[in-house]
């Protein structure tokens, strides 16, 4: 499976307005966000998520936005503070081998990995940085493409995770996408 990132520049097609028709975030987040709530998202492009992860865990929640990509998340960060929620969140520069998640640990109750896993080049170093950062009970959205992922690469990523303490509980349907919710418990 290749493990190229989505050049920057890409990103201003990913918060298009006509993605809302057929992914609406706040649908496909409401069910798994609360107010309150501390999420990780790693790999948010300009925040097409972001924003909806921003508004819902409200002002007494977090939402941490970890990516590679100095250009990305500065223009993450100016949408956000357009919409009134850049206090909200928590934007990280990774490096191609960590998040630096150690300040988390044990601290995040929602991650959201949609259609980023099958950029990373170790995506079992992926799933145990999100699992260190979990707290027992804490669950995952992961979605790919059908367009850029395979079934059976999507089946690989799920059982990586399963590897770093991750259990399906869910199968939702999300277009264009493979997706699986999964819960973490850390005696897993």
């Amino acid at each position: 499976m290749s493990h190229r990132v989505c050049p920057w520049w890409l990103g201003y097609f990913l918060i298009s307005p006509f993605r809302g028709y057929g992914q609406n975030a706040h649908n496909i987040l409401v069910p798994h966000v609360r107010e309150g709530q501390t999420v990780l998202e790693p790999g948010p492009g300009m925040g097409f998520f972001t924003l909806e992860l921003a508004r819902l865990v409200g002002s007494s929640g977090r939402v941490i936005a970890v990516d590679i990509q100095t250009k990305m998340l500065e223009r993450l960060k100016r949408r956000a503070e357009k919409a009134g929620v850049l206090e909200r969140i928590g934007a990280r520069l990774a490096t191609p081998d960590s998040m630096g998640l150690s300040d988390l640990a044990g601290r995040v109750d929602f991650t959201l990995a949609f259609a980023m896993v099958h950029e990373v080049p170790n995506p079992a170093r992926l799933f145990q940085e999100v699992a260190a950062a979990s707290k027992t009970s804490a669950t995952m959205l992961l979605a790919e493409p059908k367009g850029h992922v395979k079934e059976k690469d999507f089946g690989n990523e799920l059982k990586l995770a399963g590897e770093a303490g991750f259990e399906v509980v869910n199968r939702p349907a999300i277009k264009h996408s493979y997706a699986a919710v999964l819960k973490y418990a850390r005696n897993a």
